[in-house]
């Protein structure tokens, strides 16, 4: 079936994404899912700077740009003053597990009404590729050379473990390796915006995404990289909210 292309995402400016970057597809299937639920006037878009902060150029919500690291608290604060309107909280895993891990924990904690995504490529994508919270150990980073390891960088931080055991509306993890995988981050997206709609409180969906140009890989190779290397690290999909979605 033919999907409808959101009409509240335009680039008759350009974009300054890089070739094969994940932010397009995910930009993409949050306009598609606030279109399909009627919701694109009253959506509310949070975001992060740096390549987090880049669709405010391109989709035409109602959106704020917060500081690095804080789009959670301030999607909150969106929440508690707007609470009829859906809230979206997007950044990457840099400043959602890195600068904002405190955030992204204690919002889940109070189970705050609101939807968090995140777009995991495990490096700092906008400031050079630095290494990050959920960088795979060995991964070969700007700033971990001779590859991630325990002594130099610490654990890889898996969100999903984190959040698992908590009490909150909804908890899933997608790919953008294929086009399945793709369609199942969209209907999660969807899960995880419906939750909110329901006031069920907090959901959050992490989409391991690539990132070619820090990775050092052409796109087709980055995408067999998140199947082959990123997926057996991170798997993929629904942890919390599965047994009771609309869906």
């Amino acid at each position: 079936m033919m999907v409808k292309a959101p009409e509240r995402i335009t680039y008759t400016d350009g974009h300054s994404f890089c070739p094969g970057c994940g932010h397009g597809i995910a930009i993409r299937l949050i306009g598609e899912v606030l279109q399909e639920l009627g919701r694109e006037e009253e959506a509310i878009a949070v975001l992060d700077v740096a390549c987090g902060g880049m669709p405010i150029d391109i989709w035409r919500y109602d959106t704020i740009e917060a500081a690095h690291g804080r789009p959670v608290p301030t999607a909150v604060g969106v929440k508690f003053t707007r609470p009829k309107n859906p809230v979206i909280a997007y950044l990457g895993d840099g400043a959602a597990y890195s600068i904002g891990i405190a955030e992204t924990i204690h919002s889940a904690r109070r189970n705050d009404n609101i939807t968090v995504i995140v777009l995991n490529n495990c490096v700092f994508g906008m400031t050079g590729g630095q290494m990050s919270p959920t960088s795979l150990q060995g991964q070969v980073t700007s700033s971990s050379v001779h590859g991630k390891s325990m002594e130099e960088g610490g654990g890889t931080l898996d969100v999903v473990s984190l959040l698992n055991k908590m009490d909150i509306a909804y908890l899933a993890r997608a790919s953008f390796c294929d086009a399945a995988n793709i369609r199942k981050a969209k209907k999660y997206i969807k899960r995880a915006l419906e939750k909110q709609m329901q006031g069920a409180g907090y959901s959050l969906v992490e989409l391991l995404s690539p990132c070619p140009t820090n990775w050092a890989m052409e796109p087709v190779k980055a995408a067999k990289y998140i199947k082959d290397t990123i997926m057996p690290v991170f798997p993929v999909g629904e942890f919390i909210g599965k047994e009771d979605a609309s869906l």
